[in-house]
């Protein structure tokens, strides 16, 4: 076994100062739904799941999206819950399990917004709640907020922010990506209010700005906030947020006055550049233009970009491992990121970390469909 790889990947496997304690390494493990958690409660096998990427050498593991106490958070099958007595003990053994294992984790809390549909567990009669209205053949399928449910809402992600500190998590993460609820309302698309949350980017931040708010008091100083954020949507690739970096300036530092301590900057493929006229990433603009801490993510270890559907099954998912660790940790030594956040090669592969580390390329496990269904550990 060469020593080569294990050199190169130095810089990666440094420790990290995060809230009241270290991160081991530079190496995250990104949220990805599983839906193998039944009436929202994860079981022993999602237990052991977490705790086996803890064992693999990943430093920080931020979950799968976990939603949050209000009617209308969740929009799909077997995702786990943030609240209730069954699914915050089963997470405190989540946690328990992980740090036996020397790792970190965070919980990602999430709320899908107007992506729900009445029928949806836990309760089939709610429908999705959304910045606007929408019908479908004529039928009312998404409420437009009204400020109850704007306040229950943020009510409800500062609740579950507290009950993850009470549980032993070492920060939490809000889910402001990919078209779900907090980024509905930053984007001008899906958020065409007239009212205070609506009608300018300074307004459509506005309840962003609140959870975060919120959340900060709820777990105090010194408690991590990492905030997820994405220009493109599931269902739409070309999707902006911010059209310039001033513009994506302009959502940052607020976010990051009102409480945010690192950025999870999302993106398809890490090294595409953010904006025209520029190669740099979107987790370099985050890193410069916020004055935070960065986690950059993005079909890391694989030779295909990611797409939706590699879950949804309408494409062919299986992807063959490809490792860049020279330009990975150039542009980690450049200072375009903090942490890099691993997606798909870790659901097949569990000890890639390990293997990273100790230059065991050859051991990798490709990614293939089979790990879309199951729990590999």
């Amino acid at each position: 076994m060469s020593s080569e790889p294990l050199a190169l990947a130095a810089p990666l496997f440094t420790p990290l100062p995060f809230g009241g304690i270290t991160l081991r390494n530079r190496i995250a493990m990104a949220p990805m739904t599983r839906n193998q958690s039944p009436n929202g409660v994860p079981g022993d096998d999602v237990c052991a799941y977490y705790r086996s990427r803890a064992a693999g050498g990943v430093g920080l593991i931020i979950t799968e999206g976990t939603y949050i106490g209000h009617p209308g958070a969740n929009g799909y099958a077997r995702v786990p819950a943030f609240h209730g007595e069954a699914a915050l003990a089963a997470w405190g053994k989540v946690v328990a399990a992980v740090h036996a294992e020397g790792g970190a984790i965070i919980p990602q809390l999430w709320h899908v917004g107007s992506a729900r549909r009445a029928g949806v567990e836990p309760d089939a009669g709610v429908p999705g709640f959304g910045p606007m209205a929408i019908d479908e053949d004529g039928q009312p399928v998404v409420k437009a907020m009204d400020q109850a449910d704007i306040d229950a809402a943020v009510d409800a992600f500062a609740t579950a922010a507290r009950d993850a500190r009470r549980l032993g998590f070492d920060g939490v993460e809000l889910h402001g990506a990919h078209g779900y609820l907090i980024d509905q309302f930053l984007w001008e698309e899906s958020n065409q209010r007239d009212d205070a949350y609506g009608g300018t980017p300074e307004r459509r931040l506005r309840f962003a700005l609140e959870v975060v708010r919120a959340v900060r008091a709820a777990v105090g100083a010194g408690f991590p906030i990492v905030f997820r954020f994405s220009q493109w949507k599931l269902g739409d690739y070309d999707a902006r947020i911010a059209a310039t970096p001033e513009a994506l300036g302009a959502i940052l530092k607020p976010l990051a006055e009102a409480g945010v301590d690192v950025f999870h900057a999302s993106t398809r493929r890490i090294g595409e550049p953010a904006f025209a006229g520029s190669p740099k990433t979107l987790a370099a603009w985050t890193r410069e233009l916020a004055g935070r801490p960065v986690i950059a993510v993005g079909s890391v270890g694989l030779d295909t970009t990611f797409r939706t559907g590699h879950f949804t099954r309408s494409e062919a998912p299986d992807a063959k491992s490809r490792v860049d660790l020279a330009q990975l940790v150039e542009r980690f030594e450049a200072g375009d990121f903090d942490m890099v956040a691993v997606g798909r090669a870790l659901l097949s592969d569990p000890q890639w970390a390990a293997k990273v580390r100790d230059g065991r390329l050859d051991e990798l496990r490709n990614f293939d469909v089979q790990a879309l269904d199951t729990l590999v550990r």
